[in-house]
């Protein structure tokens, strides 16, 4: 078995997500053996034997204890999304992820909803219009400097059937990657005719390729921008019908965030009248600082209707996953990260 079959058959879909009780129970096991070692093994053994070897570590833990109520928590939400079958949308969702401000998670973001949405088994495309790759790199892509990137789509018209790649650990995932020519394609892009639109009509242009060969439509494209607002950003805007806002927990996420909101409405009103901000998505959240729910509390106070249930946790799994060319999904598929994009993703898909 191949390294990227393995991968692969990590991933935790929606259908099958496994035992809950079953993915936290090694977790109780060595936290419990690591605060007592003798005492864990023993009360181990001792469940093992009356249960006939079917042990449910988290009925011999005391409610009162944090870890506990921690994993007991996380328990009910992945029994909440076993069996879930996520339904198709009417016709393929174009989303944006956007953020002036980096460092908010935006690439992180566009991955593991776009895996987790994969994995329920829709059909997902990821183009990266970033200059950095930073998505191409944790979708395990190619995107050195001789690889025809998104930067030959926007700017040498090469067809973006030509492009995309599929992503090795996930099935129904296709990437566009971006290469390091990006990083000029901002200049590049001034004197070209529709310089605005060049992504907006390569994606049709694909969309009727993939038609005409049979295929089955795309039901979801995310395009992961830059953390500006020049012309990647804007072919990004007028390609979606979606934006999708990460917003880090922290003051600073809530002073961009307005200004981003302007760019989007001069993007409305002059470019793409069918754009709306449908979706924002609460990252790095801190449940230990009182700044963070302050946060939170008022970003759904202004936006109750956007805002996802969902909120992605700081997670060192999360942060671990793209240095082995992987999203969390497939890198650790039973943590609290992966969880909460399965989440996220279950409530775009829903909505």
């Amino acid at each position: 078995m191949t390294s990227s079959e393995t991968f692969t058959q990590r991933i935790p879909p929606f259908v099958s997500l496994g035992s809950a009780r079953a993915v936290a129970a090694p977790t109780v096991a060595a936290a419990s053996n690591h605060l007592n070692p003798v005492a864990g093994k023993t009360d181990v053994a001792k469940v093992s034997r009356e249960t006939g070897g079917r042990t449910n570590v988290l009925d011999t833990l005391d409610d009162s204890s944090p870890i506990a109520r921690e994993l007991a928590h996380e328990n009910r939400r992945r029994e909440r999304l076993l069996g879930r079958n996520l339904p198709k949308p009417e016709k393929t969702r174009i989303f944006t992820v956007s953020n002036q401000k980096g460092g908010v998670g935006k690439t992180t973001t566009t991955v593991n909803i776009a895996a987790a949405l994969a994995a329920a088994g829709l059909n997902v495309m990821v183009i990266d219009i970033d200059p950095q790759g930073n998505a191409s790199t944790a979708l395990g892509i190619e995107h050195h400097a001789d690889v025809d990137s998104i930067y030959d789509v926007l700017i040498n018209d090469v067809p973006l059937e030509d492009v995309v790649a599929p992503c090795p650990d996930i099935s129904n995932l296709i990437c566009a990657p971006a290469t390091i020519h990006l990083a000029g394609a901002e200049i590049e892009l001034v004197s070209l005719v529709a310089r605005e639109q060049r992504l907006r009509r390569a994606i049709d242009v694909y969309a009727k390729a993939r038609e005409k060969k049979g295929e089955q439509r795309l039901d979801y494209i995310f395009i992961d921008c830059p953390p500006s607002l020049g012309l990647l950003t804007v072919n990004a805007f007028c390609a979606a019908g979606e934006v999708l806002i990460p917003i880090q927990c922290e003051y600073y996420a809530l002073e961009g965030l307005s200004q981003l909101l302007k760019n989007i409405e001069m993007i409305q009103k002059h470019l793409n009248a069918d754009l709306v901000v449908s979706t924002i998505l609460l990252t790095m959240y801190d449940g230990r600082t009182n700044l963070a729910a302050q946060v939170a509390a008022e970003v759904r106070q202004h936006f109750p209707d956007q805002v996802l249930g969902a909120v992605v946790p700081r997670s060192v799994r999360i942060s671990e996953a793209p240095s082995y060319q992987q999203t969390v999904m497939t890198y650790d598929p039973s943590s609290s990260g992966a969880l909460s994009y399965l989440e996220a993703a279950a409530e775009i898909a829903e909505r």
